[in-house]
């Protein structure tokens, strides 16, 4: 399955399926392949983009996003609360609740979004944020996309992405966040796959322009 997962830059990756799944995209080509799926985690700028997201969007694509972030983009969306689920082909997309800086406000209402993707025996976890929750402990992907942030935009550091890999027990985890000037920095990445240990393997991938 590693081999089935692009990507993009920064935050955004390519599951190869079917279904095609874009995550967060940001800054893509204008010829990139039409998605069946698109999933929005955050409403920040560099995650939720309505131009990336009417680039890719085809007759049948589907938009799924949080309750905000929903409200930030044009046409259909279709909005999952955490643990909400949406089969979609061969991949069954569940809403984890995320907690982030940002992610829960005093309403109750969740702003940020994880997901699990569970494709062809594999469990994929993307995380909007690498801020340490209680439901972490609930679920151990095959594979974890984590962020990387050391502090930027928000995002927790190198020592809370470590702690949620020791709790999500994945066997491989990618980074993501980072590559550019609004991410970590490469240090940062190479700091956080010596942390990490033997916790999991830490798969850097190369950037699909």
């Amino acid at each position: 399955m590693i081999d089935r997962i692009q990507w993009l830059g920064h935050s955004t990756f390519r599951l190869q399926g079917p279904p095609l799944i874009y995550i967060d995209p940001w800054r893509v080509a204008r010829n990139a392949f039409l998605a069946d799926v698109i999933l929005i985690s955050r409403v920040d700028y560099d995650h939720c983009s309505p131009a990336d997201v009417n680039k890719l969007c085809g007759p049948d694509t589907q938009v799924i996003a949080g309750d905000e972030a929903a409200k930030c983009l044009d046409g259909d969306v279709r909005v999952l609360r955490p643990w909400q689920s949406i089969t979609i082909d061969r991949a069954r997309i569940t809403a984890v609740p995320d907690g982030g800086l940002s992610g829960n406000s005093l309403t109750g209402r969740f702003r940020d979004l994880s997901y699990l993707i569970s494709m062809d025996y594999y469990d994929i976890y993307y995380a909007a944020s690498t801020a340490v929750t209680p439901e972490m402990a609930h679920f151990h992907p095959d594979i974890a996309i984590l962020p990387v942030g050391g502090g930027h935009n928000g995002l927790a550091g190198i020592e809370e992405a470590v702690e949620a890999a020791r709790i999500l027990q994945p066997r491989w985890v990618i980074p993501s966040h980072w590559g550019t000037s609004e991410g970590a920095s490469y240090l940062d990445v190479r700091a956080f796959q010596s942390a990490v240990g033997d916790l999991a393997e830490v798969v850097l991938l190369e950037q699909v322009r």
